[in-house]
């Protein structure tokens, strides 16, 4: 089974060793990922608009990979505060209302103060399409 990584061409990815998705067969695992914006290296102040934001970085490793976020079967949000997490639903709701993966929302610290969610997903993309 071909191995192919996927690259946001966040300088994470290089600092720390690391690929943004990595596909395997039918399956795409994409790594853990911020709010960032890979392009300018800036931040939300606000989770909701992190949430888009990983949305959007998620959606385009997605793309990479020959997938779309309506293949996702599984997420795991990971956010610092609890009980920020329904700031992020409508946003939430907006990508994944009708795609309804299995989820799972934890509360642990991120790597960087500034960010308050990091998104995590796993997607199945069946060959024969």
């Amino acid at each position: 089974m071909e191995r192919r990584l996927i690259s946001s061409g966040s300088s994470f990815e290089r600092d720390i060793g690391y690929s943004r998705a990595v596909v395997l067969g039918e399956w795409v695992f994409v790594s853990g990922t911020t709010g960032f914006d890979y392009a300018t290296m800036t931040i939300s102040d606000s989770v909701a608009g992190q949430a888009e934001q990983c949305l959007i970085n998620i959606q385009s490793a997605l793309q990479q990979a020959g997938a779309g976020l309506a293949d996702v079967v599984r997420v795991t949000y990971v956010l610092p505060r609890a009980e920020d997490f329904p700031d992020c639903w409508p946003t939430l709701r907006k990508y994944f209302g009708d795609v309804r993966p299995a989820a799972m929302m934890i509360s642990a610290g991120l790597a960087d103060p500034r960010m308050k969610i990091e998104i995590e997903v796993t997607a199945y993309r069946p060959a024969t399409r």
